[in-house]
């Protein structure tokens, strides 16, 4: 390969199933794409200074940020400005790709935003790679922040809810097992390659079991909106005692699981407990909303929340309630408390928002992203030993640089 065409990291670690590697990492620069480790000469050589390189964080779960909700459409054009606004937000903080959630909202509202979501690339920003439906098949008594009057049961077709963007645009759905006829519709799902996973239930832990077995693979931020975790009734969130591989038919593997690591939505104790169960199947989520990167105050509701809506610190509440509505922290927030509460590395922390998510949306192969292997796509974050992102890189360029940015800021100061 003649030189130019490649770049080689050096003096660095970087994070590879899980765990810390040292060696340097050659990516390239024509290709976008992580590449075998040797037989390379010349090219261009960057010394990271002994900090470590991680894949590009992947938002499984976010509503919105920065001051737009995903459920804000006014017309294409306008909403597709908005998007990119949001992929280009979204590199400084180590973010090269991310799902849009869409909560439960109507029919009509469905059907015009999804063909908004389908995925794809922005020039020097995170990749949009899909939709997550979140609802509207959901149970009334976990409805959350969600509008329960729009909520719905299995029997409605999925393509009459969410219209043709079904196929094109959502890759991930969370509905309730509890709900009738909801095994038949996760194999359904299935059948298309949506990722079903289970959430806004009181269902027991036999419901689940049988969700699993019908082809869901994952719970929405565990605990939340679900039934809790007790000694004699363990819920949905009890199937994380599962194997971590399936044994046989009768007795599925344990799901991915997420977790909102922001201190609100959960105790820091618990947060840990659950993904010490298991932290190739922990998965650290935002669920983030619009008010994520703007001041405190109020702020008016959404398609979603039609009340005002109150942010303090990274508190976000339905107005006049203590309902929360989402999140308000960054990944790498919740990838910095996971170390902190947890006492895990940096590199078991970095894999529950890269290499886990990747695995569980089935993007990791050859081609895909998520993981540092040969042959995936070079979207890359370097980080501090703290897990403070330091660049981002997409498809093997550099886009975004903290200290750059920092000296930016201070010149227009």
């Amino acid at each position: 390969m003649s030189a130019g065409w490649f770049t080689t990291f050096t003096n660095c670690r970087y994070v590879l199933n899980g765990e810390l590697v040292s060696d340097h990492l050659v990516i390239s620069d024509e290709l976008g794409t992580i590449l075998k480790r040797e037989g390379y000469i010349g090219g261009e050589c960057v010394d990271l200074e002994d900090t470590i390189i991680a894949p590009g964080f992947l938002e499984l779960q976010t509503n919105g940020v920065n001051g737009f909700h995903f459920t804000q459409f006014d017309d294409e054009a306008s909403y597709e400005k908005k998007l990119e606004s949001t992929a280009k937000y979204y590199i400084q903080e180590g973010v090269t790709g991310w799902w849009a959630t869409v909560p439960t909202v109507g029919e009509a509202v469905f059907k015009k935003i999804l063909p908004s979501l389908s995925p794809r690339e922005y020039p020097s920003a995170a990749t949009l790679l899909g939709a997550h439906a979140e609802g509207p098949y959901l149970s009334p008594s976990k409805n959350g922040a969600h509008n329960e009057s729009l909520f719905t049961l299995p029997s409605t077709s999925p393509s009459s809810l969410y219209g043709p963007s079904l196929s094109t645009s959502v890759k991930l759905i969370t509905l309730a097992p509890d709900l009738p006829n909801s095994s038949s519709l996760i194999r359904s799902l299935n059948s298309t390659g949506i990722v079903v996973s289970l959430g806004h239930s009181p269902a027991n832990y036999i419901d689940g079991l049988v969700a699993l077995k019908a082809g869901a693979t994952a719970l929405t931020h565990t605990l939340n909106a679900m039934a809790p975790l007790q000694s004699r009734d363990p819920g949905l969130a009890g199937l994380l005692g599962l194997p971590h591989t399936s044994l046989s038919i009768d007795q599925p593997a344990s799901p991915y699981f997420s977790l909102i690591p922001d201190g609100l939505h959960m105790h820091p104790s618990t947060l840990s407990l659950l993904h010490r169960s298991n932290p190739r199947k922990s998965i650290l989520i935002t669920d983030s909303i619009e008010l994520a990167g703007l001041p405190d105050g109020t702020y008016p509701g959404h398609a979603q929340i039609p009340r005002e809506q109150t942010k303090r610190g990274t508190r976000a509440t339905i107005a006049g309630t203590e309902t929360l509505v989402g999140g308000c922290i960054s990944l790498q927030e919740g990838v910095r408390n996971l170390m902190a509460w947890s006492g895990c590395d940096i590199a078991e922390a970095v894999a529950t928002v890269t290499e886990n998510v990747a695995a569980m949306m089935g993007i990791d192969g050859v081609g895909g992203r998520g993981v540092l292997k040969e042959g995936r796509r070079a979207d890359l974050c370097v980080l501090s030993e703290e897990g403070v992102v330091l660049q981002t890189w997409i498809a093997g360029n550099k886009v975004w640089d903290k200290e750059e940015a920092e000296g930016d800021a201070d010149q227009k100061e």
